[in-house]
């Protein structure tokens, strides 16, 4: 196979593909073996027949077309890879010449991603939470581990955020009571707000004793009618925690003293806000770029691409819990439409950020290193459980290299520019497929690539309590 590229107008590019007649032939090879085992003639059991019986009964016009839809992409996806190029839609391919016998000659047209430049990022500033950790923060932090050990203690006042008070609740629709919403002897933490914001609100300042009756919107839009709740307090507990000290140090921690408890919470705190100060700047650099890129710069393309690989995320996350898009849309009170508009809202963002961070990567002059390159394919086999030089032989043979190194481009963290994502890859991807423009027997198998991607978090239309806890007898 020989193959040319050259550009054209409007960010596209033309490869021109060349297979020789004895190359081709053995994907007609293959075509043949393929109506060998769909037909039946006389004398032959299925998928015995050869291909000059095949041949001679019904011609070869079909098994050529069948060829051309099978092996004209493979031969498409290893030009783009011989010449890296880095396209961002399907290719349309035209047969030049050998449509009837003879060595293959097509055209691919394909859009590729644009190379764009952008003025006035050396002069973005962005702001981002401070990392550094103050006495009030670590005092909570420690507050919350003392709260794991605390003990509840009935009090004779009011009830205020933060305690812990048995109820009995129920809740009515229309007359009728709600499943999930009925409950005796329920022990709940005021200021929760784990079921509606009407219960925090008239829990708040509530005795032992107390019969409280209010109303509260229906979490579902579609009803109109509220939801009439009663409730009765029957006790009121606060959280006593126990002293910060030596001896709690010694009995519950791996410490020895509350000062060494201190200095690790401290420490591990810093971590954990440096690490989110970092993602915080990464985010705001990303969006700041990209707010310099003009509309008129995304192709229609890329946006549909990246709305496509979201989809195919959510669909594949979804699966691995045991969820259809279908269910998924119910779940969180969505339809496809309302669905798709959010992908593309997304998608169109999460293009400019890639175009403009690419713009940055190369007026920095910012050339990926061969360490950066094993790093890279070491994170990834770690991930996938391969070796780094098996999975860099598959991803050149992919022709994902040139997107690897780009991704990096977009990450190092030189001169303040980083990018939001990092690689992500699935091994033994290809390019996308294309689409026939002549002949066209039958539309080519799709090939998609997968990434992962975590969907947002399922909501019920329908509040219910949170996991039953009942109160705690006395002995």
């Amino acid at each position: 196979m020989k193959s040319s590229v050259e550009a054209l107008e409007g960010n596209k590019v033309k490869f021109t593909v060349e297979v020789e007649e004895a190359e081709f032939d053995n994907d007609l090879d293959a075509a043949f073996k393929s109506l060998a085992r769909e037909i039946r003639l006389p004398g032959f059991r299925p998928g015995k027949a050869p291909r000059k019986v095949i041949e001679a009964r019904i011609g070869s016009e079909y098994a050529r077309s069948e060829a051309f839809r099978n092996g004209l992409p493979n031969y498409y996806v290893k030009a783009v890879n011989e010449h890296e190029v880095d396209v961002i839609d399907s290719p349309d391919i035209e047969i030049v010449e050998g449509e009837l016998a003879g060595p293959v000659t097509f055209s691919a047209v394909v859009q590729v991603r644009p190379v764009i430049e952008i003025d006035g990022y050396q002069n973005l500033s962005v702001e981002i939470p401070s990392p550094i950790v103050s006495e009030e923060d670590l005092t909570s932090a420690i507050e919350r581990l003392l709260g794991q050990f605390g003990e509840l203690v009935t009090v004779d006042r009011p009830a205020q955020e933060g305690d812990r008070v048995t109820i009995d609740i129920s809740a009515t629709h229309e007359g009728e009571p709600v499943e999930g919403l009925t409950a005796n002897d329920y022990v709940y933490e005021v200021g929760m707000g784990a079921v509606v914001e009407e219960l925090d609100e008239n829990l708040i300042g509530a005795s032992a004793g107390d019969e409280l009756t209010f109303s509260a919107d229906h979490p579902d839009e579609d009803e109109d009618e509220p939801l009439e709740f009663s409730i009765t307090v029957k006790d009121v507990q606060e959280t006593v925690l126990p002293d910060a000290d030596d001896e709690f140090a010694k009995a519950n921690t791996e410490f020895d003293s509350a000062d060494a408890l201190r200095d690790d919470y401290r420490k591990r705190l810093t971590e954990t806000r440096v690490n989110q100060a970092n993602t915080a700047r990464r985010n705001a650099v990303a969006e700041a770029v990209a707010e310099l890129v003009s509309d008129d710069d995304i192709p229609e393309a890329l946006v549909e691409m990246e709305v496509e690989n979201r989809a195919q995320d959510l669909a594949m996350r979804l699966q691995a819990q045991g969820l259809t898009i279908e269910q998924y849309l119910q779940f969180s009170g969505r339809d496809q439409g309302d669905l798709v508009a959010e992908l593309q809202a997304t998608a169109g963002t999460s293009a400019k950020m890639d175009l403009a961070l690419r713009a940055v990567a190369v007026a920095e002059g910012l050339q990926v290193t061969d360490a950066e390159i094993n790093e890279e394919m070491q994170r990834i086999a770690e991930q996938v459980n391969r070796s780094a030089e098996d999975v860099l032989a598959q991803l050149t043979e992919g022709g994902q290299m040139p997107s690897i190194r780009a991704d990096i481009e977009k990450a190092r963290p030189s001169t303040g520019w980083s990018s939001t994502r990092r690689s992500s890859t699935k091994m033994a991807t290809r390019s996308p497929r294309p689409t026939w423009s002549s002949p066209r027997p039958t539309s080519p198998r799709p090939k998609t690539v997968h990434r992962a991607a975590m969907p947002p978090i399922l909501q019920p239309t329908t509040p219910v309590l949170p996991p039953r806890q009942l109160k705690e007898e006395d002995d």
